[in-house]
């Protein structure tokens, strides 16, 4: 395999309460801290060990998203890819940004990079939609392996275990093809302070979908966004028979 090209996306970190706006119109962004979604922080490990197993020449990060998706390509480099590239949405755009439009452009520079395999998460947790690497492969008309559980180069092209919800399940795919990475593929390296440094004289090239030729016009609109409601206090009842009254008056039953 010559090159892999590994998707990167910026979402409010894990650990952060997320906070619907007064308005409605989406979560509150502004002064909240962001991070690498951690399931693409498990496609570059995997990329990088690739490389480190002399079975990848070049791992390359992408990232679409704002000026502000420059610092999860970083980490990227730091991690051990070797360039980025960051196709810039304006902010006010990226919020109706969908997944069919980051999958289009994930394609498009797999065939000008001459990509060989694609990583990537296997969802974001901002909006978990779970789609972009499927996408990603119908455009392309490439093989897929998705939640990835461990994967292994063959002569033939890869052996991909998957999880599923029965359990484990094995597949072979040929090169090329597109991967995503599942929560149990590997633990992510941590970036050293020397790797960070050396990070900063990488190539990050940015260019926009226009340069592409991928156009992000919304196709959808977002009418609400809503708080989940309020779990409500539980009640203890004497016996059976209070139990049912309860569950009625509720219309449970």
């Amino acid at each position: 395999m010559a090159r892999v090209l590994v998707g990167v996306k910026r979402v409010i970190d894990y650990a952060v309460k997320v906070r619907v706006k007064p308005d409605k119109t989406g979560v509150v962004t502004q002064g909240v801290k962001h991070s690498m979604n951690p399931f693409d922080e498990i496609a570059v490990e995997e990329a990088v060990k690739l490389k480190e197993k002399k079975l990848a020449e070049e791992v390359i990060a992408v990232s679409v998203g704002p000026a502000q998706s420059q610092e999860v390509i970083r980490t990227a480099l730091a991690m051990g890819a070797d360039r980025g590239v960051h196709v810039e949405i304006p902010a006010a755009e990226y919020e109706l940004l969908q997944p069919i439009h980051v999958s289009k452009i994930l394609a498009k520079l797999a065939l000008d990079e001459k990509a060989d395999l694609v990583i990537l998460g296997k969802q974001a947790i901002d909006d978990d939609a779970n789609q972009t690497a499927q996408m990603t492969a119908a455009v392309l008309d490439w093989p897929q392996g998705t939640f990835c559980n461990k994967i292994e180069k063959t002569d033939a092209g890869l052996t991909i275990t998957r999880e599923i919800d029965g359990g484990l399940e094995t597949i072979k795919t040929k090169i090329p093809a597109v991967l995503s990475a599942d929560l149990r593929l590997n633990t992510p390296r941590y970036a050293t302070l020397p790797n960070i440094m050396k990070a900063k004289k990488k190539p990050l090239k940015k260019i926009t979908a226009k340069d592409l030729g991928v156009d992000t016009s919304p196709r959808i609109e977002v009418v609400s966004v809503e708080d989940p409601p309020v779990r409500q206090a539980g009640a203890t009842v004497a016996d059976v028979d209070a139990l049912v009254a309860k569950l009625k008056e509720g219309g449970h039953i």
